[in-house]
């Protein structure tokens, strides 16, 4: 059977829904196909259940410290099959919101796996789709525009190939029915460090090795060393400057072991599980990108500013074009590559205004540039730090730790990146980025009201510290 339509969205995932939602409101004839669930890795896999997890471990870890607060609890414990009810339930209201969104925009989805063929009877250019149908049924679809969205899987390490017993990733990880007593995470970037802080809330024993010589890789190095600060201050072992051996990893019935190699010795790690967090990889093989003009460039599908392929009429977004991998920065390029496609005006697209977040304890939420980067792009810049402990709703809420820190082109005065780490920082980011897009410079962000006592003082604080204006520290 063979179908034509506008535009053709290949994956179902975050980004691929919100280019077919884009597409449907600009016109368009759209139809979305999808392998497995719409929602892909962020809602069934990665961003919701995981923060969902999170959500349930500072709970846990609050009623832990009630007394701090002057409340008394007693018979407190943590019954984690109920957590993960709750995890499903959120997932279950959220799929199901999205298939509504499909029915409201008129937009058909077909569940199969999508694979591109070249010029054919059915269309004299590339772009088709062939889809094989759960029933081994196949359809063709013949779009005049089609959107790869094929998102991305964990990466895995040679020697160490996940097993979902002994070896796990993050999508093994947020189906765990029990936990372990120990979990050794290989790899100290957002993902690992995010299951190192859910679970230790969770009382699970952590450690965290990293390659580099810090943790969050290519964020502000100050921000990294307070956050390896307060979770070591939680008992997370953390260790940079790692290389694992991998040919002596074992597994048994007591948990697995493994050496590695860091401050010049060699030492033997065990735990009962491992995580393995070391990157996603892009979903770009068996789609048929070999019947088409498409670079693939570091395992990333290539792309211009428009979201362009090598094929002007084939569009790709999300985690498989690489860049920052987060399901926000998918959704705005899949509206953007909608908008190109449709002949409309896009808003543009600048990495350096996506935020970047997580959801550790402390959170970290950090966009634009970091100090150490603008200094390497050879720009001249200032910066200045203002704590949480002078911020009087940080006090109230019994989470002072962290920072918020500003940095600014010392000639032009124009904000250059923001990072904080605290309470909330997540939330406090939007402040930031919207100063980006606004092109707003840091006293205007300063002279702006915050009102008291909030914890966006912390940010109004810092924007007037670069230029020694700071009224509370």
């Amino acid at each position: 059977m063979t179908i034509t339509c506008d535009v053709a969205v290949l994956g179902g995932g975050t980004g691929g829904y919100v280019a077919a939602i884009k597409a449907a409101q600009l016109g368009k004839d759209v139809i979305i196909i999808e392998r497995e669930k719409l929602g892909g890795t962020c809602l069934h896999k990665g961003c919701i259940p995981t923060k969902s997890l999170l959500r349930s471990a500072e709970v846990y870890s609050l009623l832990q410290d009630a007394e701090a607060y002057g409340v008394e609890t007693a018979g407190t414990f943590l019954a984690f099959p109920k957590v993960q009810e709750r995890k499903r339930g959120i997932v279950d209201k959220l799929y199901q919101g999205v298939q509504y969104l499909m029915r409201k925009n008129k937009i058909k989805v077909i569940q199969g796996s999508g694979r591109i063929i070249g010029p054919s009877i059915f269309s004299p250019r590339s772009g088709a789709v062939a889809v094989e149908l759960p029933d081994g049924e196949m359809e063709t679809i013949v779009p005049q525009n089609l959107i790869i969205a094929t998102g991305s899987r964990p990466r895995a390490i040679p020697g160490l190939e996940p097993d979902g017993e002994f070896i796990l990733t993050s999508d093994d990880a947020v189906e765990l029915e029990k936990l372990p007593e120990s979990m050794l995470i290989v790899g100290g970037g957002v993902i690992g460090l995010e299951w190192a802080s859910m679970l230790s809330d969770f009382d699970v024993k952590i450690t965290v090795v990293e390659l580099a010589d810090q943790i969050l890789p290519g964020e502000d190095e100050e921000v990294a060393r307070e956050l390896t600060r307060a979770l070591t201050k939680r008992g997370i072992e953390i260790h940079t400057g790692v290389e694992l051996k991998t040919e002596t990893y074992s597994a048994d019935k007591k948990g697995i072991s493994i050496s590695a190699v860091y401050q010049g010795e060699e030492r033997v790690l065990t735990a009962s599980q491992m995580l393995l967090s070391v990157g996603r990889a892009a979903n770009v093989e068996g789609i048929g990108l070999e019947n088409t003009d498409i670079r693939v460039v570091n395992g990333f599908i290539g792309v211009n500013d428009h979201f362009q392929t090598g094929e002007s009429h084939i569009y790709a977004i999300g985690d498989c074009i690489g860049g920052l991998q987060l399901a926000h920065a998918a959704s705005h390029e899949g509206i953007e590559a909608a908008l190109h496609l449709a002949g409309q005006p896009g808003h543009g697209y600048d990495p350096d205004f996506v935020p970047r977040c997580v959801y550790t304890h402390p959170q970290v939420g950090s966009v634009g540039l970091t100090e150490k980067k603008a200094r390497e792009l050879g720009r001249t810049v200032k910066s200045a730090k203002v704590p949480f402990s002078a911020i009087g709703k940080a006090l109230v809420e019994g989470h002072a730790e962290g920072f918020a820190k500003v940095v600014a082109d010392v000639e032009t005065g124009d904000l250059v990146g923001v990072q904080i780490i605290g309470p909330q920082a997540t939330e406090l980011i939007a402040e930031a980025a919207l100063a980006k897009v606004l092109d707003a410079t840091p006293w205007e962000v300063g002279s702006m009201v915050h009102a008291h006592p909030t914890l966006s003082e912390v940010l109004g604080e810092a924007m007037l510290a670069i230029d020694g204006h700071a009224i509370n520290v």
